[in-house]
């Protein structure tokens, strides 16, 4: 493969499509969603294979598994989406307006599992923009978590003593509405890798910091970049002394599994130890291609986490939740993170309570086995970082006993002699 083969990802720049929400004004914010999370449809009903038939006929297999191909040919305006989707009038009221903060991206690939008659399937609803993104509520901003404050170097976010967030491009093959960087995908910048030099910035200033032990190498989504800069900043990195650790997050496994190639694998497990975060939203992205990509990882050794956000009508079920936590251990990928949905301007519609975060650990809690079950935090707005939240367990002392509540409600006592625990330290 030549370099400029290599490139195409890195080098292709995001389409606006979706309207913004300075520009759009609805009458009356939406209904809440909150609660209609559907069960997965069997992989069976709507395979790849068959999609590809139907909508490229004239594509080849080992094009359709290209995953260079798969970025060329995302789905990323009106026209093109409402070839594959009957689109729902909330959905083509977003494009009224083409100057949009957030681009649409989708592959054909993450399209094939969408449900094209149902505009409340989990996974379109997450990929596909609508009217409701125009709603900006009280609390939401661009950058709700103060990445911005925080910017040590370019590209460089600096919050936690020992650890670095490293956003090395902005640019993803597909765009969650969701998207907490939003700002960084819009705009003038076209969601484009970052420069080298800005790049050479962010790593001496690693270089001169001792503390930083741990860098994530976010954006966008590194695992678009082609191999040969990819591999450039994971041995830059992997020369400084004090950095012990690399983790990547990325979500391509999930929407764009045919990145995850032989060669990609080759690369990566030079780089040990190498850990990767992977976003997961929804049993239905658990298809074999994922598996097998999942796999690809797994067996060169790197550890997988996934980060999963709560989104209201999408995951926000006990039954949906709980199969999405044991399909990733088929996979061997190990919840890590539930996410309370980031504040960002115009997600309204995607956030739950927190309570119904809680409800969704005490649903798995004793119910699964213990891997299967995240930890549920809130990334504090403004640049407080994570914060954990549980279901309360311990519900008072009697005696020098403390009363602790199980996963089934019922109160057990523990004999804690001088120990100072109560509820108000839960």
């Amino acid at each position: 493969m030549s370099r400029s083969e290599n490139s195409v990802a890195a080098a292709e720049p995001p389409h606006q499509g979706c309207a913004s929400a300075q520009t759009l004004t609805p009458a009356a914010p939406p209904a809440p969603l909150t609660g209609l999370a559907l069960e997965p449809r069997p992989c069976a009903t709507r395979p790849a294979a068959s999609f590809r038939r139907r909508f490229y006929p004239g594509v080849t297999a080992a094009q359709w598994n290209d995953w260079r191909w798969q970025v060329r040919n995302r789905v990323t305006n009106l026209t093109g989406l409402a070839r594959f989707l009957r689109l729902s009038p909330s959905e083509e009221r977003a494009f009224s307006a083409h100057s949009g903060k957030l681009p649409m991206g989708i592959t054909p690939y993450y399209l094939s599992l969408m449900d094209p008659e149902n505009p409340e399937d989990p996974l379109r609803r997450t990929m596909v923009p609508t009217w409701y993104e125009a709603v900006v509520s009280p609390g939401e901003s661009n950058d709700p978590l103060g990445e911005e404050h925080d910017m040590a170097a370019p590209g460089l976010v600096h919050r936690y003593p020992d650890r670095v967030l490293f956003l090395a491009t902005g640019f993803c093959s597909a765009y969650c509405r969701y998207c907490t960087r939003s700002r960084m995908v819009g705009g003038n910048g076209h969601g484009m890798a970052r420069s080298k030099s800005d790049m050479e910035r962010a790593i001496a200033y690693i270089e001169a910091t001792p503390s930083v032990r741990d860098v994530l190498i976010s954006g966008g989504d590194p695992l678009t970049m082609a191999d040969d800069r990819l591999e450039w900043l994971l041995d830059r990195l992997r020369r400084i002394p004090h950095v012990e650790m690399l983790r990547i997050g990325t979500k391509t496994p999930a929407v764009l599994p045919q990145r995850i190639t032989k060669d990609l694998v080759r690369r990566l497990k030079k780089y040990h130890p190498l850990f990767m975060s992977l976003h997961f939203t929804h049993p239905a992205e658990l298809t074999p291609e994922t598996a097998k990509a999942c796999a690809r990882l797994a067996d060169a050794g790197i550890p997988l986490g996934s980060q999963t956000v709560l989104l209201a009508g999408v995951n926000d079920s006990v039954p949906v939740m709980r199969k999405l936590m044991q399909g990733l251990l088929q996979m061997r990928v190990r919840p890590y993170y539930l996410y309370q949905c980031d504040p960002i301007a115009g997600s309204g519609h995607f956030r739950t309570p927190v309570s119904r975060g809680l409800e969704m650990i005490q649903g798995l809690r004793g119910h699964t086995t213990g891997y299967a079950v995240p930890t549920f935090v809130i990334d504090a707005p403004g640049g407080g970082g994570k914060v954990a939240l549980y279901p309360e367990a311990v519900i008072g002392r009697q005696g020098g006993d403390l009363l602790l509540k199980n996963y089934a409600g019922e109160t057990y006592s523990y004999p804690d002699q001088g120990g100072e625990w109560g509820p108000a330290a839960c």
